[in-house]
């Protein structure tokens, strides 16, 4: 445990020294803003709480591509500057060193989260929403995050190149949510095969303001299995 604060912290200074992460969070902020203004907000009719499951509908995709640019780095970066040696050579367990890496990359994902607070917020003041509704829209938000942030933990240590990891981690975030667009053509069972895969059914019940274990589950297992791989891929490569 000692060891993955250590490495967290550690990852944590670097993404609040660099411009990189703010850079990403601020563009990712401004889309979210942009489609919460075209998408959430117009119409009249649309109730409080339907303007906020709107909102968490777009967040939970621009989540997703910010927890892929925040993640290209994390190992990447270590292979291709050449202190992923140190790592190595250090006292550090594989899996240390991916859940440190992953730790600071989801507590800096928070960052994004505080930002894109002010908009259920308005909705709160101007209309009649639940605290509760927002709060489990934001636990969603968080486990979407977090999953894209272990997939692209998994890319990242896949190649040396951070774009490489980049797109690598996008394509599989792709996969996930074209499962779901696929799910509507297949038949029975494949079906519910395709659409079991696919990230956006599970996080619907979230934005609406609902938790169901199963859902839950999904984001965790997807997580765990993320990470797992990661740690295998630092594995094959520290003995290679």
């Amino acid at each position: 445990m000692k060891n993955i604060a250590l490495i967290a912290r550690r990852e944590l200074q670097s993404y609040l020294r660099t411009m990189s992460g703010y850079i990403i969070i601020a563009v990712v902020l401004f889309a979210v803003g942009l489609a919460f203004n075209g998408f959430a907000v117009p119409g009249t009719a649309k109730k409080s709480s339907e303007v906020l499951a709107d909102f968490f509908t777009c967040s939970s995709v621009l989540t997703m591509v910010c927890a892929v640019f925040l993640s290209m780095r994390l190992i990447a970066e270590e292979r291709q500057t050449g202190t992923v040696a140190l790592l190595y050579s250090s006292p550090i367990h594989d899996y240390e060193i991916v859940l440190g890496k992953f730790v600071a990359s989801f507590l800096f994902l928070c960052v994004f989260f505080l930002s894109t607070a002010y908009m259920p917020a308005l909705v709160a003041v101007y209309g009649k929403v639940s605290i509760g509704h927002i709060l489990t829209g934001y636990f969603g938000l968080m486990l979407v995050g977090a999953t894209s942030l272990a997939i692209g933990t998994f890319g990242s240590a896949l190649v040396r190149s951070q774009v490489l990891a980049a797109v690598l981690s996008g394509m599989m975030c792709l996969a996930l949510t074209i499962a779901w667009l696929l799910g509507k053509v297949t038949d029975r069972p494949l079906t519910d095969i395709v659409v079991g895969l696919a990230w956006w059914g599970h996080f619907d019940p979230f934005r609406t303001g609902l938790i169901h274990l199963k859902h839950v589950a999904y984001f965790v297992l997807v997580t765990f299995l993320s990470l797992f791989a990661a740690t295998r891929v630092l594995e094959a490569r520290r003995w290679s």
